[in-house]
């Protein structure tokens, strides 16, 4: 089977990695990839959202399956795409249609899903320009902090979470007057806050049948202790310590089940992975937010510790007999830090050569914003590189990370020295 994977960020790479150890795959190709994922298949010069050139590719490389990574194409339409061409609706694509891509394409409507179907989140209203007034009447009633979200995409960073009122109000005619986050925030969800330790939850459908993921935990904050801007995540844990069998099973009856129920109730054709970002709230989980893909750098840590041929999953959800699947877990903890370039998530520079890859001993290092250039490996962007380990506990696992990111190094490098501190 030829397999093609969309993406070029640490994610892809993992799921290159992953796809590469099966007896199913002949070859992997990865669009556009990145130096980490040339070393395993072929890359492909390609964007994401150009539909005609990947068309044009997956008939050239005879692929069988596309893996879609990132969320944009999906919230584009790339699955229905395939489906409407009659050369490509044979193909296997992994990953929702356009319509339930609006789970992560829009805040609003994933609220509306999750009030529908009466999953635990918190109260919210949304706005746009039109009725701003309203919603600076609804921040009153609000407990300090409030949280802004941007309606749609807006690459992670279109979330906002403020201790003062006035700024909260400021903020709202930032995104709904002055497109602070552009398209994204010409409507904005306002929510409350919920108080609690975050986790992330992976789950595999064929929109009848499910499979849950081991869990994680992500770290966003560019700073030590969760503090500074967020980022696209700057390490992760998996399986989450304080998510004991009880509260697993509250997440599966309370989130998991109604979630794939209400997907076939509103006739929304769902095949690939939900990534479900909760909170627990006492000892009660929440829904912070859905994304429709998974989520980065949790994947680093999440496949890595799955032991089950990749290859066979996907063909049994292209074939909705995901049911028929079992899922092998390694019963060992993950744990991933990522090194990014210096003055992310803000400015940065890019081309810096990265040193010390050759080094590596027991831990695996997924590439993300790094590309092959000649015989050099530099930065391309500002989460370059994920250094994952194995061990019998997180704290095994982490040490084993930060010994070997000591080897590697290239000009103004930054990490997080402390992931798993709150655990």
């Amino acid at each position: 089977m030829n397999i093609l994977v969309l993406g070029s960020g640490g994610r892809e790479h993992t799921f290159a990695w992953k796809i590469a150890q099966s007896k199913h795959c002949k070859n992997v190709f990865v669009a556009p990839g990145n130096s980490g994922t040339s070393a395993l298949g072929k890359n492909l010069d390609l964007n994401v959202n150009d539909f005609e050139n990947i068309k044009k590719a997956v008939l050239k490389h005879q692929i069988d399956m596309v893996i879609v990574g990132p969320e944009d194409p999906l919230v584009n339409g790339i699955h229905d795409f395939f489906l409407n061409d009659e050369e490509l609706k044979q193909i296997h694509v992994i990953g929702p249609q356009k319509e339930a891509a609006q789970l992560e394409g829009s805040k609003e409507f994933a609220k509306e899903f999750m009030y529908r179907h009466n999953i635990p989140t918190a109260k919210y209203q949304s706005f746009t320009k039109d009725n701003l007034d309203q919603g600076i009447m609804f921040l009153d009633t609000l407990e300090p902090p409030y949280v802004l979200k941007a309606d749609g995409l807006a690459a992670g960073k279109g979330v906002l979470i403020l201790e003062d009122l006035d700024e909260a109000k400021s903020e709202l005619k930032n995104m709904l007057l002055d497109a602070k986050f552009g398209q994204a925030s010409s409507k904005v969800v306002v929510e409350e806050f919920l108080d609690g330790i975050e986790l992330s939850c992976f789950v595999l459908t064929d929109g009848k049948n499910y499979k849950i993921l081991p869990t994680a935990k992500d770290y966003k904050r560019i700073g030590e202790g969760d503090t500074g801007l967020n980022t696209g995540g700057m390490g992760a844990i998996s399986p989450v310590p304080f998510a004991t069998r009880e509260f697993l099973d509250k997440i599966e009856n309370k989130i998991v089940k109604p979630t794939i129920k209400g997907l076939k109730k509103d006739n929304l054709p769902y095949n690939g992975f939900i990534f479900i970002g909760l909170i627990k709230v006492g000892d009660e989980p929440k829904v912070i937010e859905y994304n429709v893909r998974m989520g980065d750098p949790e994947t680093e840590v999440v496949f890595p510790r799955l032991k089950t041929d990749i290859v066979e999953i996907f063909t049994a959800i292209s074939k909705q007999t995901l049911s028929d699947i079992k899922l092998e877990i390694d019963s060992r903890a993950a744990t991933t830090v990522m090194l990014v370039s210096g003055g992310y998530p803000e400015a940065y520079e890019k081309g810096k050569e990265i040193y010390g890859l050759d080094e590596i001993e027991d831990s695996l290092v997924f590439h993300a914003g790094a590309q092959r250039q000649n015989d050099r490996i530099v930065t391309t962007g500002g989460r370059v590189l994920a250094v994952t380990s194995y061990g019998n506990t997180y704290r095994e696992a982490i040490k084993k990370s930060y010994q070997n990111i000591n080897k590697i190094c290239f000009d103004k490098m930054y990490y997080r020295k402390d992931i798993g501190f709150d655990l």
